[in-house]
């Protein structure tokens, strides 16, 4: 009697593993998010950890893109929400979560003569090197015609991690134009950052598909929209 009866325990205990397996898989739920190198030094960063911690059943899965890549980005169906940054209009195929603005500033060299001025225009930069990130400055960006029409010996960083641009201002080499939050100068001493004139701006958000009706995409924005709407409270 004592054989068969755990034999039929051990059946029972692989079917409720079988089900909890199952149960776990049906339950899961993964959210793909694609946002900008700089993701860490905005609002949205804290907006996606502080998420994550109050849903920990949901599997995030999060890649780094350039701005222009992004706003192709949500043209993949595997791809459920993106952070960008958006210049002039909002578009108006996707539904659209602001966050805060940027502005583009000119990173320089304390020694470089640039360092004393107060703002600093593109004409100001005709015979300097310029750092810029990949595919930053792309055709939606406002300083694409201008860089465009600039015959300078830019040299073009050929990925997206701003802290190696960083390092090579800190040692003095050429100057970068960037946005004021993409960055952070603790540890880069040598490195002053200035106003661009005219000021540009731009608009960080978050992005979405209107007729994308997952659960777990309108879990996040409904959580999204709360957390921004307590930060400018």
């Amino acid at each position: 009697m004592t054989l068969p009866r755990a034999q039929a325990i051990l059946r029972e205990e692989r079917q409720l593993q079988q089900v909890l397996a199952a149960n776990t898989a049906h339950n899961a739920q993964s959210l793909v998010v694609q946002g900008l190198p700089s993701l860490a030094q905005y609002q949205a960063f804290h907006i996606i950890t502080a998420f994550t911690k109050r849903y920990p059943e949901v599997k995030l899965q999060f890649s780094e893109a350039s701005v222009d890549r992004l706003a192709h980005a949500l043209d993949h169906t595997n791809v459920d929400i993106v952070f960008t940054r958006i210049f002039g209009d909002q578009p108006n195929n996707y539904d659209v979560l602001l966050n805060e603005t940027d502005q583009f500033v000119v990173l320089v060299p304390k020694d470089d003569p640039l360092a004393q001025q107060a703002e600093i225009s593109l004409s100001m930069l005709a015979h300097e090197s310029i750092l810029l990130l990949k595919d930053t400055i792309g055709e939606d960006n406002p300083l694409f015609s201008a860089f465009q029409k600039m015959h300078t010996p830019q040299m073009v960083y050929d990925g997206q991690r701003i802290d190696l641009i960083l390092e090579m201002l800190n040692q003095g080499d050429g100057v970068s134009v960037v946005m004021a939050r993409s960055f952070d100068l603790t540890g880069f001493d040598n490195i002053k950052a200035i106003p661009l004139t005219p000021t540009i701006r731009s608009q960080m958000a978050f992005m979405k598909r209107p007729d994308n009706r997952a659960a777990v995409v309108a879990k996040f924005w409904a959580f999204a929209t709360k957390y921004s709407q307590s930060l400018s409270d």
